[in-house]
């Protein structure tokens, strides 16, 4: 981060070097000090500090210059930096307009030309002006910011991104204060978010998450064009085979297309994976597994979508949605599953506004005091319940069965059951939603009777079913009737092995049905849905490539 500015404006040349020499003089070794020869380019060169998320401690602005005088400069100025000293540079003809600035713009001091010797006429005055920002001087930043509209589903969409993604981030209302200044900065309204600002300043209006990740340090490109190994999805299992895949010396590349983690890196606390006695967060899980990876040199790729996968004699070729393509001898195939949609009336287009899907931790803080909702009876939607109500008023948790013990682990029914902020609904449906600008109402039914009823609401997390995410692999793998991948001795009927399988035995355990392509995790068929177990299939599937490579 730079020092503080102090910016000088003066149209003519000499009085402009004059006191940015003088200034320079006293204060170069704390402070930055930018000249201008006009109004406008002051107000570019302050815009540019703004989006850099810089600091501007003083203004000197000589009052006579053409298009812009001085105090129509800092008028301007005032918008985007409140709390910077505004100093009026003036001839005593002029003093009578310098009086007037302490009303119009709050003026600070007005100071006559020529002010030699700087020592008694210039610097006492900067001094104090240095002296009183200081006392209350502008947030600095080194972060992303992100500008949107509070009920904002692609304003959500890019926090949320950015937040499984595990980037720093602050988050800044468009209608407040600070988020109008970077507004105005980037030369933008209200209608233009969401807008993002990058550390070095570049601003990207309603940017897609390729954009967004090219910006903020995220890897989207591959290095070569032929790999070891190319696992595709980066949770808990694709994670995993990463991890052992690049540490026993395997050229490893980990594709994702949303974020690493998965749907456990969006879980707020995992309290029964091995080692971690006090529970660990799916973020902090994720972050360490990543680190973990990157650090035996395996590369991760994000927002790249895998749209085909091919054989092409022992090479497997992998297609990306932009129509390039990377090659390898094997691939994991580790991508997971999604939460099912809810469908019933009014909620689609609520989503991101009211109505989402997961944990969406990004919006906990902002519940606080609420009363939120929670569909689903698994691990994921009492994970989340636990965490939200630390911060609602009162969490339901609407389910359509009789309770929890069917699909929810007893450690988190007993926690559950000992916060008497959350209630369990059983017997409970969402069969529609309304609202204008956000989710304001639900629908809810038993459908045991039939009877509906209507609940005030804002805020809704969905956590049901699970749908692998595999239509993209069409015919070339097998896959049962809901669209998991079957591996090994699945594929193996009445003793034949799969159609078109080349290789004089059969399908090794977690083998997919094209030799050399494994599957890991929550993707494949008759999978423990638990990360622990993930985790271990992601390492066998490693354990099993080298098997496979040696027979080749």
């Amino acid at each position: 981060m730079s020092n503080p500015a102090i910016l000088t404006v003066d149209d003519d040349p000499a009085v402009s070097r004059s006191v940015a020499r003088d200034v320079r003089r006293r204060y170069g070794d704390r402070y930055r000090v930018v000249r201008a020869d006009s109004g406008e380019a002051a107000l570019e060169a302050l815009r540019e500090i703004k989006l850099r998320g810089e600091q501007v401690a003083v203004l000197l602005a000589d009052y006579r210059m053409p298009q812009m005088n001085g105090i129509q400069f800092l008028e301007a100025a005032m918008d985007l930096f409140p709390r910077a000293r505004r100093v009026l540079l003036t001839a005593y003809a002029d003093t009578d307009a310098a009086i007037d600035a302490i009303n119009i713009v709050d003026l600070d001091h007005y100071l006559l030309k020529p002010w030699n010797p700087p020592e008694e006429k210039l610097y006492p005055v900067v001094d104090a002006m240095l002296d009183a920002w200081l006392a209350a001087p502008d947030a600095t930043t080194s972060d992303t910011r992100v500008v949107g509209h509070r009920w904002s589903a692609p304003s959500f969409a890019v926090r949320d991104f950015l937040a499984r993604n595990l980037v720093p981030y602050r988050w800044l209302v468009a209608d407040e204060p600070e988020g109008g200044r970077l507004l105005t900065a980037a030369g933008l309204t209200t209608e233009d978010v969401p807008l993002v600002v990058t550390p070095d300043g570049t601003s990207l209006v309603k940017p897609t998450e390729a954009q967004l990740a090219a910006h903020v340090g995220l890897t989207t490109t591959p290095t070569e064009e032929f790999y070891d190994l190319v696992v595709v999805g980066a949770g808990p299992a694709g994670l995993g085979a990463a991890v052992y895949g690049a540490s026993e010396g395997l050229r490893t590349i980990l594709v994702e297309q949303h974020a690493t983690g998965g749907q456990a890196g969006q879980s707020s606390r995992i309290e029964n994976y091995l080692g971690f006695p006090d529970g660990v967060s799916g973020a902090q899980l994720t972050d360490r597994a990543r680190r973990q990876a990157l650090k035996f040199d395996a590369e991760i790729l994000t927002t790249r979508e895998v749209v085909g996968l091919e054989a092409g004699g022992s090479t497997r070729l992998l297609h990306f949605g932009d129509g390039s393509m990377i090659a390898a001898h094997t691939v994991v195939l580790a991508t997971g599953v999604s939460y099912r949609l809810l469908d019933a009336p009014g909620l689609a287009e609520l989503t991101g506004r009211g109505v989402y899907y997961g944990s969406a931790a990004i919006e906990a803080p902002n519940c606080k005091g609420e009363e939120i909702y929670i569909v689903g009876g698994a691990n994921s939607a009492g994970q989340a319940a636990v965490y939200f109500s630390r911060y609602a008023r009162r969490v339901h948790m609407l389910i359509r069965g009789a309770d929890l013990r069917r699909s929810m682990s007893q450690y988190l029914i007993d926690q559950i059951a000992a916060i008497g902020n959350i209630e369990v609904h059983p017997h409970t449906s969402v069969i529609g939603g309304e609202g204008g600008e956000h989710l304001e109402r639900l629908h809810l039914c038993d459908p045991r009777s039939g009877t509906p009823r209507t609940v005030d609401a804002s805020w809704m997390f969905i956590f049901i079913g699970a749908e692998p995410r595999t239509e993209w692999l069409d015919k070339s793998i097998v896959r049962d009737e809901r669209g998991f991948v079957v591996t090994g001795t699945g594929l193996v009927v009445d003793g034949r092995r799969p159609s078109g399988w080349t290789l004089p035995r059969d399908p090794y355990h977690l083998e997919t049905s094209m030799p050399g392509v494994f599957a890991a995790g929550d993707v494949r068929a008759d999978s423990v849905k638990r990360v622990a177990s993930a985790v271990g299939e992601g390492a066998m599937a490693v354990s099993l490539i080298h098997r496979y490579l040696e027979s080749q």
